[in-house]
């Protein structure tokens, strides 16, 4: 499970860092003033020429890289993709420290109640790993 949990920071840690260059990229692209074709072929051509919604795109992939790995492992996906809220945590920790958003109390304290839940799903899996399974039965019998 260690290395699960490993792979999984890992992983998340790109997705927090995808994040900050594809919201910098997006906002040196500008913003869809309307919603119409033109306007929004302009920032779908501005965001595929942008270095840094294209570095942002490399690190979520390598979050989508990791994930399909965890799952390849033959883990099952409710341990699994509960914990990738944990990427809450690591994001909004960027958006206030690089980003410089403003992030209040009540919205640290949603973070931490990711937290808690995130560590609840890690505990039932420990749990899991260490109940002895009952003896099989033979057919018949």
């Amino acid at each position: 499970m260690t290395k699960i949990l490993i792979l999984l920071v890992f992983g998340l840690l790109c997705e927090a860092v995808g994040v900050v260059y594809l919201n910098q990229g997006l906002r040196q692209v500008g913003e869809v003033r309307q919603v119409t074709v033109a306007e929004v072929l302009r920032v779908v051509k501005g965001a595929a020429t942008n270095p840094r919604v294209l570095l942002g795109m490399v690190f979520e992939t390598l979050f989508f890289g990791t994930l399909v790995t965890m799952m390849s492992k033959g883990r099952d996906i409710s341990f699994i993709w509960p914990l990738t809220a944990l990427g809450f945590v690591f994001t909004t920790a960027a958006a206030q420290f690089i980003l410089r958003e403003q992030v209040s109390w009540l919205r640290w304290a949603g973070v931490f109640l990711i937290m808690l839940g995130a560590g609840v799903i890690t505990y039932t899996e420990k749990i899991k790993e260490t109940t002895p399974k009952p003896p099989a039965v033979a057919p018949g019998n």
